[in-house]
C-alpha cells in the first residue's frame, strides 16, 4: 500500500509564494504519474498539476505561469512551488500518487489572505 504524506501548505498574503512537498512510500513498483489536486470551500476538488512518469506535465488553466510541479524519483517525492498566490487558490491541496491505483493523502491547507 502507497503511503502519501503532504506538506508545507500554510498562510501566506496574496502574492505570496509557498511550496508543497509530497513524499510517497511504502511501493517497490513504478510510479506512474504524481500530481496535486485541491478543493476550495464550496467547490469540487479539481486538477492543479500532474507529472507523468518520463516528465511530462499538466496544469489547470488558472495556475498556468503562476505554479511549478517538479519531482525527484530517487526520492519519490514531487513539489509545488505556488507563485503569485490569489485568494481564489485558498483550499485543501491534496497529493496524488498514482501506481497501479490511485493513493491520496489527508491534504494540507492553504489559505491566502488579503
Amino acid at each position: 500500500q502507497v503511503h502519501v504524506v503532504e506538506s508545507g501548505g500554510g498562510l501566506v498574503q496574496a502574492g505570496g509564494s509557498l511550496r508543497l512537498s509530497c513524499a510517497a512510500s511504502g511501493s517497490s513498483d513504478s510510479i506512474n504519474a504524481m500530481g496535486w489536486y485541491r478543493r476550495a470551500p464550496g467547490k469540487q476538488r479539481e486538477l492543479v498539476a500532474i507529472i507523468i512518469r518520463g516528465g511530462s506535465t499538466n496544469y489547470a488553466d488558472s495556475v498556468k505561469g503562476r505554479f511549478t510541479i517538479s519531482g525527484d524519483n530517487a526520492k519519490n517525492t514531487v513539489y509545488l512551488q505556488m507563485n503569485s498566490l490569489k485568494l481564489a487558490d485558498t483550499a485543501v491541496y491534496y497529493c496524488l500518487t498514482v501506481v497501479y491505483g490511485d493513493s491520496w493523502g489527508q491534504g494540507t491547507q492553504v489559505t491566502v489572505s488579503s
